[in-house]
């Protein structure tokens, strides 16, 4: 029954298959882009594409020229300012990650920023040192100059001190990670970074969040523990670290428990009050001043051992050019490199384009972010992407443009030039503090699990695989094997789809699920099945075994039981055993005639049934002569639902043939209903049809075909017939239509179909 108040439509038009549709129905002539056009026309050149294309490459043009001077510039200083202290904090931080020395952090947090400022489409994200990166690259200087050990042998490292080859691998490796990126930009494959889940990207920043933690804990607890990489690396770490945690600093251990309490506090009152502050309160910056001064006045460094910054130099150091065989030993890790840094940025980037509803563009960023790399490992600066929380703070503190990070910059700046000898005293083990706190948000993705595991498992096991394999076998090959069993999650949802068998919902045009519904009618003799995938080369068979599992027979079976009958009718007429009455075939022999469908000639079965020699039309669910016994076919028509199939290829084209052929060889009725288009297209083109399989079985809906059933075989669903609607006529009281007849458009409240 209707629920009081719900809206009828009622519709009346001429049942259509696809080729009636058509006749009816002129379709507008489209022309088709062949791949010629398409170079062409990305190599066309005029003015107005080449006004585009400089927009494009420079999208600072664009915002600048909306950009509300009394409005946004008092926000965008606050935004810088706040935004810059929290980068030169981080850059000092994030930089103990690479292995370098810390004041190499501060041209991270400086020199990307400045060609972003032109160059990215962003205008709230804020470039620099990205934690995961910053290990991803510590992971390849460590293992090409280990702490304990001789340096892999490389020309360039000759007369260079250690902390010299460090930044030299760590610069060419960040040169190369742009030429990725900007190759990548400028062939237009930004798309790539699709492939990165969000369930993925979670899990293997998660593991990335766990070697972060331990990496950071020889800082926290005062030891010296050597850098290791490659798979295992975080067990063999650990091991190192229980081994020597009896030598730990109790000094370090304190300091940088009293820094992770206070500012877990601080930040945990700026996001329960963020509505009220009109700022939130730097408590990493308020407190590394502090703890500089206090280790200052009590010398931490010579009373308590505690391992400090040092000495910053003052000022940027000259360019330098990229090592080629760093090259040769690093490309596997820099390939990985260059997804997640801009996987990353460009999934922080989105959030915030479409809060604040501006557009970015994934090519565009690929080219920004690839030549911010290139520029800043010119000068000596590591791999830059985004942080989330530094983001955070540009945003939340009233960022509007880019205008912002450049003044961050210009804090760094400041440092670099004039006041970074103020660091100088600031204990490692408070950088280290800062980055462990900084992983709150990374950490509580564990809570994801329980929601996958009940939500969606496939991506459960995704999101715990990626995590798992990263922690153990390291980062770069984590994300390979995530990414590798993202891939097969997907081919085998594909290929082993949940088909369906469909029933009518009573006194409508809906199908649905049949094991869904009470109220539904199911014709006898028709089988509608529906398929919610492609069909394709690798599910070709699944589709096949599903469906014949639904019709309850196999038709290749069939036909070959019915071919071999005939076969041993056609022998036992010729013998004279078997003679054809008025009441049908009649034994006229006295012996028994058993065995009768065991014939060891070599005759194809699986041919279309001819009759052309027997007297009649042999009715196959009837009592057959001579005790043959042939599969029961209950079935008449079949109705396979392709509204879902998006594609099919030219193995799931043959398939397809040969499985309609075999249904139509047994007398089974096959229609195809809601076909694609260009699926028929392509059916048309690799010559599908023939004298078997004919357009005729195409139907445009799947009511259509019902329809088209009841009337060819209305004795078999006479009874329920007045359950399945068979007329429909569609009312739209006040409103008009567009139309393409000559005739004019439409009245009002009614609907020409």
């Amino acid at each position: 029954m209707m629920r009081a108040g719900a809206g009828h439509y009622v519709v009346t038009r001429p049942l259509y298959s696809e080729d009636s549709f058509n006749e009816e129905h002129k379709k507008v002539y489209r022309h088709r882009k062949t791949i010629l056009d398409h170079v062409k026309q990305y190599f066309r050149c005029d003015s107005k594409r080449a006004k585009n294309a400089a927009l494009s490459l420079l999208p600072i043009i664009g915002w600048m020229k909306i950009y509300r001077f009394k409005e946004w510039l008092l926000s965008d200083i606050v935004s810088g300012v706040s935004t810059g202290l929290v980068a030169v904090l981080q850059g000092l931080a994030y930089c103990l990650l690479a292995s370098l020395p810390p004041w190499y952090g501060l041209f991270a947090a400086f020199f990307p920023i400045i060609t972003y400022f032109f160059l990215g489409t962003s205008r709230h994200i804020s470039v620099g040192p990205f934690p995961v990166l910053c290990l991803m690259i510590g992971s390849v200087v460590t293992r090409l100059i280990p702490d304990e050990g001789p340096a892999a042998n490389i020309t360039g490292f000759t007369s260079l001190t250690v902390d010299e080859q460090r930044v030299l691998v760590a610069s060419s490796v960040t040169f190369l990670v742009g030429i990725m990126q900007l190759a990548m930009g400028v062939l237009q494959v930004g798309f790539v970074v699709m492939y990165l889940s969000d369930t993925l990207v979670s899990g293997f920043t998660t593991a990335a969040a766990i070697h972060i933690l331990v990496s950071q804990l020889k800082f926290v607890l005062g030891l010296q523990v050597p850098g290791i990489s490659g798979p295992l690396s975080l067990i063999y770490t650990l091991e190192i670290i229980f081994k020597k945690i009896t030598s730990s600093n109790v000094c370090d251990i304190v300091i940088s428990l009293v820094i992770m309490v206070v500012v877990f506090l601080v930040k945990e009152l700026n996001d329960r009050y963020k509505s009220k502050l009109p700022v939130p309160i730097p408590i990493e910056v308020i407190m590394t001043v502090i703890t500089c001064g206090v280790s200052y006045a009590f010398d931490f460094k010579t009373r308590f051992g505690i391992d400090i910054v040092g000495k910053i130099p003052r000022g940027y150091e000259p360019p330098v050019a990229p090592n080629l065989q760093v090259f040769q030993h690093t490309a596997m890790e820099a390939f990985p490199m260059a997804i997640v840094g801009f996987a990353v940025a460009f999934s922080v980037a989105k959030v915030y384009s479409i809060k604040h509803d501006y557009t970015i563009d994934g090519n565009q960023e690929l080219i920004a972010f690839g030549v911010s790399n290139i520029f800043g490992a010119s000068f000596k600066a590591f791999a830059a992407s985004t942080a989330l929380s530094r983001s955070a703070v540009q945003e939340s503190t009233g960022g509007k443009t880019q205008i912002a990070g450049l003044l961050s910059a210009i804090i760094v700046m400041i440092v670099t030039l004039a006041i970074g000898f103020l660091l100088e005293p600031l204990p490692k083990s408070v950088l280290g503090a800062v980055v462990i706190i900084n992983l709150k948000g990374m950490l509580m993705q564990f809570n994801e699990i329980p929601y996958l595991w009940r939500r969606d498992r496939p991506d459960c096991v995704v999101w715990m695989i990626t995590c798992g394999a990263s922690i153990l076998l390291g980062l770069d090959l984590g994300l390979a094997v995530g990414l590798g069993v993202e891939l097969i999650c997907v081919v085998l949802r594909v290929q082993f789809p949940r088909c369906s068998v469909l029933a009518n919902i009573e006194g409508t045009d809906i199908y649905k699920d049949r094991k869904d519904y009470i109220c539904i009618n199911e014709p006898e003799g028709v089988k509608i099945f529906r398929i919610p995938s492609p069909i394709f080369f690798a599910n070709m068979d699944f589709f096949r075994n599903k469906l014949v599992e639904s019709l309850g027979f196999n038709p290749l079976r069939v036909l070959k039981k019915r071919n071999k009958a005939l076969s041993r009718i056609r022998k036992l007429l010729k013998k004279g055993d078997l003679q054809w009455t008025s009441k049908g075939f009649m034994n006229t022999t006295n012996s028994s005639l058993t065995d009768p469908l065991e014939d060891s000639d070599n005759e194809e079965l699986d041919k279309p049934i001819d009759f052309k020699d027997l007297p009649i039309r042999i009715d196959w669910n009837a009592e057959l002569p001579a005790n043959m016994v042939v599969p029961r076919v209950d079935i008449h028509s079949l109705v396979l639902d392709f509204a879902a199939v998006s594609f099919l290829d030219i193995s799931g084209l043959k398939g397809l043939k040969t499985l309609l052929k075999e249904l139509v060889r047994v007398e089974v009725e096959v229609y195809i209903v809601a076909c694609d288009p260009y699926i028929l297209e392509k059916l048309h083109s690799c010559c599908f049809f023939d004298e078997e399989v004919q357009p005729s079985m195409f139907f445009l809906t799947l009511h259509d075909a019902m329809l088209h059933i009841l009337e060819k075989h209305p004795e078999t669903t006479v009874r329920k017939a007045d359950q399945i609607l068979t007329t429909v006529t569609v009312h739209h009281p006040s409103r008009s239509l567009r139309s393409r007849d000559k005739n004019g458009p439409v009245p009002a409240g009614e609907t020409k179909f």
